[in-house]
């Protein structure tokens, strides 16, 4: 009883930090110009995770091999996608950058049938994503491109495409680890996920100039200060931990249902501290986007259900792809 609330309390928290980072960014864009908000939080998780790396005396991963792959897993899943979030901040409510970011487990699935072999789409997982790309045509709102609204439609709209490359990079880093590092490095994921982010934050560090990071600061508010550590402590360090417990225990599709809670969290967050205001087809478009999800991990649940020889169990490292 006391490992199941552990796990739903951790659950819930998960669900809670990765719903607020939208918010935590959109606070730190107060100060930090995006590149130094991406370049903070990125180093902020790798310190947090290398110490609990420490504390906890794990031992860390020797093959260059794997750290090189690791690499270009953190300029996938953390330098490029927090990025784009960090630029598409400037310009669009932390409530819609949250619900595009529901968008996530679709690409995943598009880009893990591409790259990897055995995890073809099945038909019903070939209709949810479709249907999920229903939704965030939905949420994007392309009749906004005529008449009067085609101003305000087009200032938004490369911030939106911007959102959904991030959700490709994301796409792209976890089937990325499932053809090249998941099976063949015996590690755990608190390991990975530390090789990960010092990767990502040395090439954060390295292209910091790129990214606008080296900008001279003009005196940051306590509160931009407060949101970038803890966007980065918690929002792209702790939470990883969270997520690893949970699936564990739970299983990959289980925990991946956290990605249903975020947006949600992003939405009130944004409305009741920022008093943003989102248009019908947002959130309309958001419950589209969930319901596409869904379908394809029913699809693949029963898919992952028939026994199989030599099957693998689901690698903890594909239900992380809800972050923001």
């Amino acid at each position: 009883m006391t490992r199941r609330f552990a796990l739903t309390a951790a659950f819930v928290a998960l669900a809670l930090v990765w719903g607020a980072s939208f918010l935590l960014i959109k606070e730190s864009l107060g100060a930090f110009t995006p590149g130094q908000v991406t370049v903070g939080r990125i180093v902020l998780g790798a310190l947090t995770l290398r110490t609990i790396m420490v504390v906890t005396d794990r031992p860390w991963p020797r093959e260059p091999r794997f750290w090189a792959h690791m690499a270009a897993v953190g300029i996938l899943l953390c330098v490029a996608p927090f990025g784009l979030y960090a630029w598409a901040g400037e310009s669009l409510p932390s409530g819609l950058s949250a619900i595009l970011n529901a968008s996530t487990p679709l690409m995943t699935a598009l880009a893990t049938a591409a790259v990897v072999p055995l995890e073809r789409l099945a038909p019903r997982q070939a209709m949810g994503v479709a249907i999920g790309g229903a939704g965030v045509v939905l949420v994007v709102g392309p009749w906004g491109l005529a008449g009067d609204a085609i101003a305000p439609a087009l200032g938004s709209l490369p911030a939106q495409l911007a959102c959904l490359g991030a959700t490709a990079c994301y796409g792209l880093g976890f089937a990325y680890l499932r053809r090249f590092v998941v099976g063949r490095y015996r590690y755990d994921a608190l390991s990975v996920s530390t090789v990960q982010l010092t990767m990502a934050a040395a090439v954060a560090l390295v292209c910091a100039p790129l990214l606008g990071a080296v900008a001279p600061l003009q005196s940051p508010s306590l509160g931009a200060v407060g949101a970038l550590v803890l966007l980065g402590v918690f929002g792209t360090g702790i939470a990883y931990i969270w997520n690893t417990a949970i699936v564990t225990q739970w299983g990959a599709v289980a925990a991946s249902t956290v990605t249903y809670l975020t947006p949600l969290v992003g939405v009130v967050l944004g409305t009741m501290l920022l008093g943003e205001s989102l248009s019908w087809n947002q959130p309309v478009g958001c419950l589209v986007v969930i319901a596409g999800v869904v379908a394809v991990h029913r699809s693949r649940a029963r898919t992952t259900a028939v026994p199989r020889p030599a099957a693998r169990p689901e690698p903890a490292l594909d239900a992380a792809g809800a972050r923001g």
